[in-house]
């Protein structure tokens, strides 16, 4: 039997971080980055790559995306719509009744 080590990294949501941060954070390319945000995966605060940044949000849609396409194969596409689709499930199950008995 082989062990896994799994390791983590803990983002604060408050602090934002510039391509290149993120490009080291996440082990990816800028042209990778750049793919993500043509396809509405990511959308970096800044008016230019100079001056993008990033925020946990962006580096957790980064990181889902990445498991997305190496585990299961998705396609960029593909990701989009499937993050889209769990956030939106998330929203819902945030929303829901069941969740709220006060209510």
């Amino acid at each position: 039997m082989t062990d896994t080590i799994v390791t983590y990294t803990v983002f604060d949501e408050n602090t934002s971080y510039s391509l290149r941060q993120c490009c080291a954070l996440c082990g990816i390319s800028a042209q990778t980055i750049h793919e993500m945000i043509d396809e509405g995966v990511i959308s970096p605060v800044g008016n230019s790559p100079q001056n993008w940044s990033f925020g946990a949000l962006e580096i957790r849609r980064i990181q889902i995306t990445l498991r997305l396409q190496q585990d299961l194969g998705v396609n960029l596409p593909g990701a989009a719509l499937a993050l889209d689709l769990l956030e939106e499930l998330a929203r819902y199950r945030y929303s829901s009744p069941l969740n709220n008995p006060q209510e």
